[in-house]
């Protein structure tokens, strides 16, 4: 049984016929497909084992891939070993298919749909034409097919894929800078969640942790099994321990060594073998004092205090003409500390924009006056007497008046 690769999707293909010559890993043949005749590339010999487990992958893996189309895996015919005029005819259609995607794409401008061509292909005898798409939404493009049915003369079939096939048609450089595993040895893609990200210690930066695609890199799962069994025996990433002398942060877990990295309540990194984690955590909730057992330090990171200020400058006196030390001018610090007799406001504290409103007096009861208030009060008596002293005074000021006749009034 001979295990084939073929499509720019790159579908796998079992050849398992009676009478097949001895094939070479990276052979061109000539297979019968689902799609029809077309190169392939012989991937090598399997087993049975080997092919039951390819057939499982396929079906445990992701759904995401090429929407109403061939399976990721299939069972194909053997046609023959690719001769000279197979491989120059296939290159010959590798040529053509850039001009047909430059005028798919003019094409499909002047329908205005919200689709974007990614790749075509041609099969090996032209007969069809394959036109590979992403769209977020359902288009209606049966307008857009009869152009293209008009245009080059074949039969034309559109196929929807996602994101991360379109990586794996077009193919490029990782930031590895490896070509990217989908475009040419991964054959199924696997669901792969943030979970994975938190647990092999990975900073959660998009730029760092995503693809080509935009996704969540595929070799995220590569070595997440390891690590998935050394967090079997601890608590959750991120987790703390609280006990008396204060919270011991988990900041993650160290293949290499098998220890888990920690940070104490004053700022220090160090790490503990997973074996004796257990005991750590007792004499943490203990609030035990001591070293603790297989603890190594992994560099101090101490958090700034007071203590850790610089210390006070020393303002040098003030020597007037006579050489007689004063006193340097400016605030006191009990001033500044204090209430500024001439603002009225604390140095360093907010204003309270809300200002207590008054309590009104409940109607019907008698307000008690103190007896400062009262004393200034002035009696009824020295109000009436006021009025008349100032009533004379408007009588005297008044100026007599003079008669026409020119003699006193």
């Amino acid at each position: 049984m001979f295990l084939t690769v073929f499509g720019k999707p790159r579908y796998l293909g079992l050849v398992s016929e009676a009478g097949i010559p001895v094939l070479v890993p990276g052979e061109p043949v000539v297979v019968e497909t689902s799609r029809g005749e077309e190169v392939a590339k012989v991937a090598g010999e399997i087993s049975g084992e080997q092919a039951d487990f390819y057939v499982r992958s396929n079906e445990e893996g992701s759904k995401e891939g090429v929407q109403n189309g061939e399976p990721g895996l299939q069972t194909v015919s053997f046609v023959r070993q690719a001769t000279d005029r197979d491989l120059l005819l296939d290159g010959e259609n590798r040529s053509l298919e850039e001009g047909v995607l430059y005028k798919s794409r003019q094409l499909l401008g002047e329908h205005h749909l919200a689709m974007k061509i990614v790749d075509v292909e041609y099969l090996l005898d032209r007969k069809k034409l394959f036109f590979y798409f992403t769209s977020e939404q359902r288009v209606d493009f049966r307008a857009y097919v009869r152009d293209l049915a008009r245009e080059f003369k074949t039969r034309i079939e559109l196929r929807q894929i996602g994101v991360r096939d379109e990586s794996k048609v077009v193919k490029g450089i990782a930031p590895c800078g490896r070509p990217c595993c989908c475009s040419y040895w991964l054959h199924a893609f696997m669901p792969i969640g943030i979970k994975m990200v938190k647990e092999q210690n990975l900073a959660l930066n998009p730029s760092k942790i995503s693809g080509l695609c935009g996704r969540l890199m595929c070799c995220m799962s590569y070595e997440h099994n390891v690590y998935r069994e050394l967090w079997k025996k601890l608590p959750n990433p991120g987790s703390k321990i609280k006990g008396p002398r204060g919270n011991f942060l988990m900041m993650g877990v160290d293949i290499k060594e098998g220890s888990v990295l920690l940070r104490s309540p004053d700022g220090t990194h160090f790490s503990v073998e997973v074996d004796s984690f257990e005991e750590f955590k007792e004499k943490v909730l203990a609030g035990e004092d001591g070293m603790i057992p297989n603890s190594r330090p992994n560099g101090n990171r101490k958090k700034s205090s007071s203590n850790d200020l610089p210390p006070p400058v020393e303002i040098p006196p003030v020597r007037d003409a006579g050489g007689k030390d004063t006193k340097a001018d400016g605030p006191s610090v009990d001033r500044v500390l204090k209430k500024e007799p001439s603002s009225g406001l604390e140095t360093g504290a907010k204003k309270n924009p809300r200002r207590r409103k008054k309590k009104k007096k409940p109607i019907g009861v008698e307000s008690v006056q103190s007896p400062v208030v009262k004393d200034k009060q002035e009696s009824p008596e020295k109000k009436s007497s006021d009025t008349t002293k100032k009533k004379r005074r408007r009588r005297s000021n008044r100026k007599k008046p003079v008669s026409s006749e020119g003699g006193d009034s």
